[in-house]
């Protein structure tokens, strides 16, 4: 937990030594209080994050993607250095656990350590950008729903992490659902399909990789937030520059726009926000826990995608699909609710 100056604890990571006696959410519950108020947090944050970027790429018809990826790294590492420089934050999950750097306040060794998480989310983040241009929203999230079997692949093959049937079952309905939903979608487009798939396997990887690497660098959330930004804001500076998106982004009509530029500022701090609460939760719980969280809030990113962007007519097997991913991400919140 970091302290701010009026004493108000931050939520950070799961603490050493404490996650054990943590109260659980009910008698029996496998999730503790604040693993379930991990989840939600991050649910609310990434409903509203899919909403402004879709406003951003199609409604105003922004061109350059990466753009707004490089705008959501620098906000958040500027906000992180100034939290930190106020000392309102912590990098670390106690103050002497990492030697604090004059220049970076982590060591380089630190970041060097940290480099295939980074290398991980910048692929995470330019993937996942570009996704939701191609697809109508409630398509966008029936196939990012069938994260959750690469996320499973990844926790087995990089921690030898195994899941019960129940799990592995639930898991079977979500991939089944997406399919069917599919099955007829109108507005098919191969390519915008296979980035999706993209972002589905960047995905996984980011979160068994946080799993694995955030809970044995001695960073909490915000120190591993900083040292994603110190890596990954340089790389993605130079793609935007090679491929002209920054001039492109100069000659946008709607740049100057007050409606576009409130767009781009809720799109940055919920960025913000929402890689915060993915290294909160997945630290608190689980990547698997994460994946399937991201798919119980599709329910709210469907019905707003929905009214909001339209693009989807209706369907009966899109509609059957859609409650059988659902169905499936009930039955996960069960068993790991229950402790099963």
């Amino acid at each position: 937990m970091a302290k701010n100056a009026g004493g108000v604890l931050l939520p950070v990571s799961a603490e050493p030594g404490k996650g054990d006696g943590e109260a659980a959410l009910f008698k029996g519950s496998a999730m503790t209080r604040r693993g379930a108020v991990a989840a939600l947090s991050y649910m609310s944050c990434s409903v509203l994050l899919v909403m402004f970027n879709k406003a951003a790429l199609s409604s105003y018809k922004f061109p350059c993607a990466n753009v707004i990826t490089l705008l959501q790294m620098v906000c958040s590492t500027c906000l992180l250095y100034v939290l930190r420089r106020l000392k309102i934050i912590s990098f670390t999950n106690s103050e002497t656990s990492v030697p604090s750097d004059s220049l970076f306040f982590v060591p380089f060794r630190i970041l060097l350590r940290t480099s295939p998480l980074s290398l991980s989310y910048l692929l995470y983040m330019l993937a996942s950008m570009e996704s939701v241009r191609g697809v109508n929203v409630p398509m966008y999230t029936t196939l990012r729903r069938t994260t959750v079997a690469f996320t499973m692949t990844m926790e087995y093959f990089l921690a030898k992490q195994k899941h019960t049937p129940p799990i592995i079952g639930s898991v079977a309905l979500i991939v089944f659902g997406a399919f069917i939903a599919g099955a007829r979608d109108l507005s098919f487009d191969a390519r915008g399909y296979a980035i999706v798939f993209v972002a589905n396997i960047t995905t996984a990887v980011y979160l068994a990789t946080i799993n694995r690497i955030g809970k044995s660098s001695g960073l909490n959330s915000f120190g591993l937030m900083w040292c994603n930004g110190l890596v990954c804001g340089p790389a993605v500076l130079f793609l935007t520059y090679i491929q002209g998106d920054l001039k492109k982004t100069i000659e946008f009509p709607y740049l100057y726009s007050p409606g576009f530029q409130v767009v781009l500022l809720f799109s940055c701090v919920l960025a913000f926000l929402l890689n915060y609460t993915i290294f909160w939760n997945t630290i608190l719980n689980s990547a698997l826990t994460q994946s399937m969280c991201g798919n119980l809030k599709d329910f709210f990113t469907v019905g707003l995608g929905w009214v909001l962007f339209g693009g989807l007519p209706f369907d009966l097997l899109n509609v059957i699909g859609q409650g059988l991913g659902f169905v499936g991400s009930g039955m996960y919140a069960y068993c790991k609710i229950k402790g099963k």
